[in-house]
């Protein structure tokens, strides 16, 4: 018992050292653009129904800190403005999937190789989406309406806009009471399973699913698909399943998947888009991120990349000591506090 109890903390240590620094960097970098592309400029360019207008809902939407909690108001508040079906299903696929603390984060514990991977696949899977919304969905001519309108009231009314000035303190106010109080407690969650798989997981499982990948890929998605978590809090999971003999493509379709796909999420498209919207919301992202795991244990074979031994790094400098140290305070402190 004091055997499992000391790998399980070890586990814990470990993983909070890889992501701390990245974790509270890229919070910060989550919350200047915040202020730097407000809400009111991601509405503007998400109106139309147009290839376009995919593009941007997805590069926007990529390193947007909203989570598959956070978003779904936001989304709420695109339809009232008059965006388009295909870019809401663009922007929700991009938004929750990466973020820039997710994105730091994967590159602290999965490598460049992995978060450069993810961010290509979250794109690609969020505009193929949106494509399909096009091709198979009627346009929403009110949509399009409201839209113009507010476009034209947007160009007479607020012509004299009068940009805010935001200072250092606005900005890590932001960060912690509003960022970081929303991913605390799925990032505890998330670092505490994360420590306890290799705990749990029965020795037959671990060689059934190193040796095939198929099944691997089935049971992260089985994973994946009903787990309510965010990009940031899929990160610890993701890497004990790497460290369990998960191939890295089925590591992927749980970081894909996982934040994308879960009843909350799938009850807000079917209300707000209606199902042939979910039907193409889901199959995108279920196939899209079987497609990139398979090109992504594909490339890594041929390539002779063991994205496996990535997370056993321990190199771990002072700085990631202290950020680990300021990092477990503030999930405490967020995950109590009334």
């Amino acid at each position: 018992m004091y055997n499992l109890f000391t790998e399980f903390i070890s586990n814990f240590i470990t993983l909070l050292n890889q992501m701390s620094f990245y974790i509270l960097l890229g919070i910060f970098v989550a919350s200047i653009l915040k202020f730097i592309l407000p809400d009111d400029f991601i509405k503007r360019h998400l109106g139309t129904n147009s290839f376009k207008s995919l593009f941007k809902a997805s590069l926007i939407g990529i390193p947007l800190p909203l989570c598959s909690c956070s978003v779904i108001p936001f989304v709420a508040s695109l339809k009232e403005s008059g965006a388009s079906k295909s870019s809401i299903q663009t922007f929700l696929i991009s938004t929750p999937i990466t973020g820039a603390d997710s994105i730091l984060a994967t590159y602290g514990v999965l490598g460049g190789v992995f978060t450069i991977f993810r961010l290509i696949s979250s794109l690609i899977i969020s505009i193929i989406a949106g494509i399909l919304s096009i091709l198979l969905l009627k346009s929403d001519k009110n949509l399009n309406r409201s839209s113009d309108n507010q476009q034209k009231c947007s160009c007479n009314c607020s012509c004299k806009s009068v940009k805010k000035q935001h200072s250092f303190r606005d900005i890590v106010d932001y960060a912690f009471n509003s960022l970081f109080k929303d991913i605390a407690k799925p990032l505890l969650i998330g670092l505490l399973v994360g420590a306890s798989l290799s705990l749990i997981t029965p020795a037959d499982l671990k060689d059934i699913i190193s040796d095939n990948y198929f099944i691997s890929y089935v049971v992260a998605l089985l994973i994946a698909t009903p787990l309510y978590i965010c990009a940031t809090a899929s990160i610890p999971i993701g890497a004990s399943l790497l460290a369990l003999g998960f191939p890295a493509g089925a590591v992927l379709m749980f970081l894909t998947a996982g934040p994308a796909t879960n009843a909350v999420t799938i009850s807000v498209v079917l209300s707000n888009l209606g199902k042939k919207s979910l039907i193409i919301y889901l199959s995108s992202i279920i196939i899209g991120s079987f497609i990139f795991g398979f090109i992504l244990d594909y490339l890594s074979i041929s390539l002779n990349l063991d994205l496996n031994t990535i997370i056993h790094d321990e190199d771990i400098s002072f700085i990631d000591y202290i950020s680990s140290a300021i990092l477990s305070i503030l999930m405490i402190f967020y995950t109590f506090k009334k």
